[in-house]
Order: C-alpha cells, then structure tokens, then sequence
C-alpha cells in the first residue's frame, strides 16, 4: 500500500510541476476571461460529467457562496444539478443534449463557460461548447489527456497531460480553486 501512495503522490506532483511549468499563463489568461466576464455583468457556467460534475457544481457553489472572502456572490451556475431538466431533456431529447438546451435558454452574449472533461470528448460538454460559440460566449476548457475534439472548440484549453482520470482531476480542481481565489481578489465588490 505505501508504494501505492507514493506513485500517486508522485504522480501528482508530477502534474502539478506541469501546470506550474507549462499551464500557467493559461490559468491567468483563463482567470482574466472570467473577471471580465463578471465585471461585465455576465455569468459563469460549468459543465462537465461524473467527477466533472461534481467539480462543475463545487466551483460554481465556491462562487455563489465565498471561497475565502467575504464579499458579494458571484454570478456563477452549474448546469449539472438541476434533475429535473436533466432527465427531462435525458428522456426528451438524449442525454447529449442536456447542457446544449440549457446554455440555448441561458447563455447570452458576454458569459463564460468552463467545460469540463478529463477525455475531452464527452459529446454532452462537446455539443454545449458548440451552443454557445454563435451567442458570443467565451469557452475554457478543463481537459485531460491530449484535449480531445474539445481543445480545438475552446477559446482557452487547459490540458493535463495525463491519462489517469484521477491525477486529471485533482489538477483541474486546484486549477479552479486558482480561478476562484483571482475571481474574489479582482471582482468588484469582493
């Protein structure tokens, strides 16, 4: 079992000497997309699957409630916990489509979206980055492994270079915990 630990952690330091070397600008640019957004009196939505839903949902909560500071909430939804059009559009439409139907009603010219997806193919997150580009949204994509058909469709990818979902994720949420600590210090009101 300890060697189990030690790979994982190594693996994890590994990636994390990966952002802090390669993904940086990246993260900055990304953050700079989303106070932008916010000051402009747009709205932050997260989408992703799985574990990307679980961090789409605890991102958007860190923003709507404080991540460290007291201030006022920021404008942010994620569009994975809502079961009611979850399994209304799942049984209606597909389950493809249940974040595309959502940024159609939603999303308006000056919003953001953070897509999120450790293959970078998952065609729900594909088909709701699709949506939003004609409305004027801009995109950032978390990725995994080489971005998948996603990297190419986001304004801004940020790829972890990895194929183990799990490293991939523990990359991605610090990366959002980074975007939020830059939301709350540079957000009016924060």
């Amino acid at each position: 079992m300890i060697d189990a630990i030690e790979q994982a952690l190594e693996e994890h330091g590994r990636l994390a000497d990966v952002v802090r070397r390669d993904l940086m600008p990246g993260v900055a640019a990304a953050a700079a997309i989303l106070i932008e957004c916010i000051r402009a009196g747009g709205k932050i939505m997260w989408c992703g699957n799985g574990g990307s839903a679980a961090d789409a949902q605890h991102l958007a909560a860190e923003l709507i409630g404080r991540f460290k500071r007291e201030r006022q909430p920021i404008a942010s939804i994620a569009l994975t916990t809502d079961t009611s059009i979850l399994t209304c559009v799942g049984n209606d439409y597909g389950f493809s489509d249940i974040f595309s139907r959502q940024v159609e009603a939603l999303a308006a010219a000056g919003d953001a979206l953070v897509a999120i997806s450790t293959s970078g193919n998952s065609e729900n997150v594909l088909r709701a980055v699709r949506a939003v580009k004609p409305k004027g949204v801009r995109c950032i994509g978390l990725l995994g492994r080489d971005g998948g058909s996603l990297k190419s469709l986001c304004d801004l990818p940020l790829v972890i270079p990895s194929r183990d979902t799990a490293r991939i994720q523990e990359m991605h949420i610090t990366i959002g915990h980074i975007l939020c600590d830059l939301l709350e210090a540079n957000v009016a009101g924060a």
